[in-house]
């Protein structure tokens, strides 16, 4: 039957206790980050001895370690990748959670027989993205926290990857992969690992933010970013039936004793589940009060498997300063698994004969080497002489040989045969033993480890020069106005046209305006594809073929799959949230059949560098955004749902957090996501000779919330900066220069 194939509990570990703590509760596999390139740089991350020793404890057990890899990498770092893996790959890690696209080729490449898992930060939210990431080399996909029960299984179904899911813990607001809220505001970047979730903060919420007036919020209900923990056990039945195999727990950032607590917990009910299946499954609520006495946010939810969003998922008021905690509780896990010994049953067998070298020969009970097979070992030790006074006994063999002390083993079955009135010195038999021990340990660990792969280390590339390219002046508009303003200027080459703010009926007019004005036009794709945009494209395929656009901007990995069989004749462009840090990964999207590649918002001048090099040998052009409001957040959730319920009418609504500063919030009710947009705009401008550097073949303005009269304003400045070299003023009154100086750690 369906409910018997087997789940994985896979629980995380930020240190050597966590792991030894989820191992002990009934973890199948754990989750670790190394010394570097990991999602939690604030972690107790074991450095390269302790994540080896980490390996081979896990291995020892019969369990798995998943390594995090899941940063984005910057061109100096990838050089250092092959002697960082190097060690882990060797010692048998089993797989590694990867964001970074390039990166991940290089793995494929360069380890070829570990297992790759895209991580939750890849932003995998359906069908065309897990087939584009099982065609780049990955095993499993860790899936977007926000998909449903429904679209995990059409993934499942058309998709040969296993499946990871979340199931327990914090929930991030944003699409994981896609907030760039602590970068902006902090310098703190979650795509480094280093996030200071100020999602977690107080903010009012006003109407557009001209002139704010009441918050629409109640004043105990300010926490309206900050959402509830996970908790899906009574879901775990319905997550079988949705394929998912790996049911994920988040907490790395958590103490040994809360690892140990909630795998405990999911350990019960996953057995309960594969021993009596969906119709003999029930949750005890006494076991949901444990999970909420080792941690608690406002209660908890059980996410977005069933509801696409909602209020009842957000932990609005504020949390309580102090709580009781349960001592009790706290005491039985510390003792029960964080405290303990864990401990591999074995069978041994020694014969001891006078005049011949003695032996042991062990073997495991069960098997936990790879496919379950058994380590068996045989040793030989100092041959025994004949008893002067009193023989050795049965019951002396036994106890002296029976002693397993600090190792990961105790007999089960142990057997002595003795051949004649013997004498062996109790260091003999320690010996013996010892050397019986070891040798199990090694033969298991052997089962896992691997030879050092052939190549890897990346040859530095030489610089391509700069070609002479003049800029090109691209405009994003993601509304009516900003177009009509976009479409008159004369130095506008070519504009983006958002399709949540345009209707479809609409597009063929605008494709025919910009060319009638000499410019090209190209649809840009929403920030994320699911249900809503298929659904929305089905029903305007008609609209999307007609109106002739010139390409289309794409913004997540499920785009290229999506528009490489929708519409293959039009040009792709990916966007700035389609990572590309480094030379890997560009090599890899001009195998994609990228045009052009938009500039990563968080790094540097200087690290874009050798990423604009890469386009030019590779024949690419390459863009950057040199105005606009940057988007911190992209959420499935809705602000104005949140506050006064859904009103299904695309608007901009304002975050006010605890410093005054305004924060625009668009709703884009057509995809049914909100876009969380920077308080104020990038602007690139007095900066020209620094981006003439770079060599983009195209600069561009990036208009969310100005009016006509703004987008017209600030064109011509641009314009008049850029491309005739004007000294002008800066067209709005606040600005930021974003990451193009001071990047990202």
């Amino acid at each position: 039957m369906e409910h018997k194939k087997k789940m994985e509990v896979l629980a995380p570990a930020g240190s050597f206790e966590s792991m030894k703590a989820a191992v002990a509760a009934g973890a199948d596999a754990v989750y670790m980050g190394g010394s570097r390139f990991g999602a939690r740089a604030y972690a107790d991350n074991p450095d390269e001895h302790g994540l080896l020793e980490a390996i081979d404890y896990v291995h020892l057990h019969g369990r798995r370690l998943y390594m995090t890899v899941n940063t984005l990498f910057k061109e100096e770092e990838m050089g250092e990748l092959y002697q960082y893996l190097l060690p882990y790959y060797r010692e048998g890690l089993d797989a590694v959670i990867v964001q970074d696209l390039g990166a991940m080729d290089f793995m494929r490449r360069n380890f070829p027989e570990i297992d790759l898992h895209a991580s939750t930060q890849m932003t995998i939210t359906g069908v065309n993205g897990a087939r584009l990431l099982k065609e780049l080399g990955a095993s499993r996909v860790v899936t977007a926290r926000e998909l449903s029960l429904d679209e995990i299984r059409r993934i499942r179904d058309q998709v040969d990857v296993e499946i990871e899911s979340f199931v327990h813990g914090a929930l991030c607001y944003c699409y994981s992969g896609q907030c760039l809220m602590s970068s902006l505001i902090g310098g703190r970047s979650g795509n480094r690992g280093r996030c200071a979730q100020p999602c977690r903060l107080p903010y009012e919420v006003r109407e557009n933010g001209k002139k704010p007036g009441e918050p629409l919020n109640r004043k105990q209900e300010r926490n309206v970013m900050s959402l509830k923990d996970l908790c899906t056990l009574d879901l775990i039945p319905d997550l079988a039936a949705a394929g998912i195999y790996s049911l994920k727990i988040e907490g790395r950032m958590k103490s040994p004793r809360y690892t140990a607590g909630v795998v405990s917990i999911y350990r019960k009910y996953v057995d309960r589940f594969l021993e009596y299946g969906p119709e003999g499954y029930f949750v005890e609520p006494e076991d949901k009060k444990v999970l909420s006495d080792l941690f608690d946010r406002g209660g908890f939810t059980p996410g977005y498997y069933k509801q696409h969003n909602g209020r009842d998922m957000v932990a609005l008021k504020e949390k309580p300063a102090f709580r009781e905690g349960n001592q009790k509780l706290f005491d039985y896990l510390d003792k029960t698994y964080v405290e303990a010994e864990l401990k591999e049953a074995i069978n041994g067998r020694a014969v001891l004969e006078e005049g011949k070298p003695s032996e042991l020969e062990l073997s495991l009970v069960d098997g936990v080497c790879p496919g379950g097979s058994l380590a068996q070992v045989r040793v030989e030790g100092q041959a025994p002489q004949k008893a002067q006074n009193q023989p050795l006994t049965e019951d002396k063999i036994l106890k002296q040989l029976g002693k397993t002390g600090n190792t990961p083993f105790v007999f089960a079955n142990l057997e002595v045969e003795l051949k004649g009135g013997l004498f062996m010195p109790v260091q003999a038999q320690n010996e013996l033993r010892r050397a019986g021990l070891e040798a199990l340990e090694q033969a298991v660990l052997d089962q896992w480890r691997r030879p050092a792969p052939s190549g890897g280390l990346i040859a530095p590339a030489a610089p391509a020069p700069t070609p002479p390219i003049p800029f090109s002046l691209y405009v994003s508009t993601e509304e009516p106005e900003q177009f009509e303003a976009a479409v008159r200027e004369a130095d506008v080459a070519g504009i983006y046209l958002d399709a949540a703010g345009f209707a479809p009926e609409r597009w063929p007019a605008a494709v025919q305006s910009c060319h009638r004005a000499g410019k090209q036009c190209f649809l840009a794709l929403p920030h994320i594809y699911r249900s809503h945009a298929e659904a929305f494209f089905k029903k305007n395929g008609k609209w999307l073929r007609e109106a002739g656009f010139d390409g289309a901007l794409v913004r997540s990995p499920e785009e290229v799959m999506w528009l490489r069989e929708m519409k293959p004749e039009l040009r792709p462009v990916f966007d700035a949230s389609v990572y590309c840090w480094n030379r890997e990964t560009v090599r890899l999207f001009a195998g994609l059949g990228a045009s052009r590649l938009t500039m990563p918002w968080e790094l540097n001048s200087r690290e874009l560098e050798p990423v604009m090099e890469e386009l030019h040998r590779e024949g690419l052009d390459g863009e950057l955004v040199v105005y606009g409001r940057i988007p911190m957040m992209v959420s499935a959730q809705c602000i104005r749902r949140t506050t006064t319920g859904c009103v299904k009418k695309r608007e901009v609504l304002t975050l006010k957090d605890r410093t005054g500063a305004l924060l625009p919030v668009k709703n884009h009710c057509a995809f049914c996501y909100n876009t969380i947009y920077n308080a104020s705009p990038l602007s690139l401008l007095g900066l020209e000779s620094a981006v003439r550097r770079l060599g983009p073949a195209v600069i561009r303005l990036n208009f969310t919330t100005e009016n006509q009269e703004e987008t017209a304003r600030t064109i011509r400045a641009f314009a008049d900066g850029f491309l005739r070299g004007q000294e002008v003023s800066q067209p709005c009154r606040d600005f930021t220069r974003g990451h193009f100086k001071r990047g990202v750690q």
